[in-house]
């Protein structure tokens, strides 16, 4: 009964998402005029290829944005080298991914944006790619890709699986529900986050044997090998900084840079050689940061206009993209945003952890409660979770007491290479029994 329910659903929303589909084109060159889209390759939104596609089997990767983008790189990477005759596809929806992942694919890796979800968009993208199997990264789940798949014979597996709380409210509900659990009786696959996404997904109806575990790729995605050419721009920096007090502040989201501010306002009383970075979460807001920060007065810097760093300057906003990795190697202590403010959601801490830094994060961490439960249980001083209040205060510790500061770096580093350690080699086994073997008979098994 359920199916059916299932069927009623999505028929209407496949005739609703065709019958948008014009006012979707004229939403799309919107986005395009004001830099949101590819000024060129646009029309791969709609299923339009912009690359050939070679013969013999084909597995699609797709993340929504850069975090999802770069935790499925890793398992890309790792099919590559067990599957060298296999074609990867990777398709990313947003520009800012786009941006950064390019350079950081395997050669080989064709890279397409991902086609809109309306009938006629993912027909045409799985009719030209005709891929052997499509694995979403976390909660992409989009009814006429998935539904078009499974009618195909194509092997849809959602890896680093999850569901916020506000999604889970809302598939939860009469509408959502019967067609949520339609989709999710077609995956062949789904590796959730922790055991609690887990139950999420079995309450919505997924097959229980097709859950399994393998960690968490996030981890993975902050072990990635930093590029010569980003070394080379972050060694100039480290120079600029030796010898001052450094801490950072990333994926700041509106309302967090003036908690930031107040915090640097008060540490530079102690500290007047200080410098603080601040990383807001969408780098073209760090023009306007920069330009109200001068209005106060303040002595900042902005990373895009490749200035050296003066004495003078106190502050340095980070305007520019894919960096950040790079920018945690810079500095001992790292606060991640994302966090301090209610109905924030909180951001990736692992790849702060592996560069060594003293990782503190706020309060709303969402999703990500998971990985700071984790790293807190194997080591409590691995992650700091503070209030605004308290953010002052123990910031001013790490300054202060060198063997405090040292015993986080350690406790954060230790316990990230702990976390990390095996976790593609076990979601390439769930990918190889669950999903190769199954549906893709033209691969060698390796």
């Amino acid at each position: 009964m359920a199916g059916e329910g299932g069927k009623v659903v999505y028929g209407v929303y496949r005739a609703l998402s065709c019958g948008i589909s014009p006012f979707l084109f004229l939403h799309l060159q919107w986005r395009r005029l004001r830099g949101l889209e590819h000024p060129l390759r646009w029309p791969e939104r709609f299923g339009r290829p912009s690359s050939p596609r070679p013969p013999g089997p084909l597995l699609h990767f797709h993340a929504v944005s850069l975090g999802e983008g770069m935790a499925a790189i890793p398992v890309i990477k790792h099919c590559v080298q067990q599957q060298p005759g296999l074609t990867i596809l990777m398709t990313t929806t947003t520009f800012t991914a786009f941006e950064v992942i390019k350079d950081r694919l395997p050669d080989g890796v064709i890279y397409q944006f991902a086609p809109i979800d309306t009938p006629a968009s993912v027909d045409a993208f799985l009719g030209y790619w005709n891929p052997n199997a499509i694995f979403l990264m976390e909660s992409e789940l989009w009814p006429n890709l998935i539904m078009s798949a499974s009618q195909k014979g194509i092997a849809v597996a959602l890896l680093n699986a999850r569901v916020s709380a506000k999604s889970f409210k809302l598939w939860s509900g009469p509408v959502a529900r019967p067609l949520i659990s339609l989709m999710l009786s077609k995956f062949s696959l789904i590796a959730p986050l922790s055991t609690l996404e887990a139950i999420h997904f079995q309450l919505l109806q997924a097959p229980p044997f097709v859950i399994h575990f393998a960690g968490d790729l996030k981890y993975a995605a902050g072990d990635i090998d930093i590029s010569e050419n980003e070394s080379s721009k972050i060694k100039d920096l480290h120079l600029q900084l030796a010898n001052r007090p450094v801490w950072m502040a990333t994926s700041l989201h509106k309302g967090e840079v003036e908690v930031v501010l107040w915090v640097h306002k008060e540490l530079i009383k102690l500290y007047p050689s200080i410098i603080t970075i601040i990383v807001p979460r969408h780098p073209q807001q760090g023009q306007q940061i920069f330009s109200d920060l001068l209005t106060e007065g303040l002595n900042v810097s902005l990373r895009s206009q490749s200035r050296k760093i003066s004495t003078d300057t106190h502050i340095y906003v980070v305007d520019t993209l894919g960096e950040l990795r790079s920018l945690y190697m810079l500095t001992p202590i790292a606060v991640i945003g994302g966090s301090f403010l209610p109905g924030l959601a909180g951001h990736n801490i692992s790849e702060a952890a592996a560069a060594g830094c003293a990782v503190l994060t706020g309060p709303h961490v969402g999703h990500f409660s998971h990985m700071v439960l984790e790293m807190q249980q194997l080591n409590p001083l691995s992650v700091l979770q503070v209030s605004r209040r308290e953010l002052r205060e123990s910031l001013e510790e790490l300054f202060t007491n060198a063997e405090v500061l040292e015993a986080r770096r350690q406790a954060a580093k230790q316990v990230f290479l702990a976390l990390s350690s095996g976790i593609v080699g076990k979601f390439w086994n769930l990918i190889d029994i669950h999903v190769l073997k199954r549906s893709c008979q033209k691969l060698d098994e390796g």
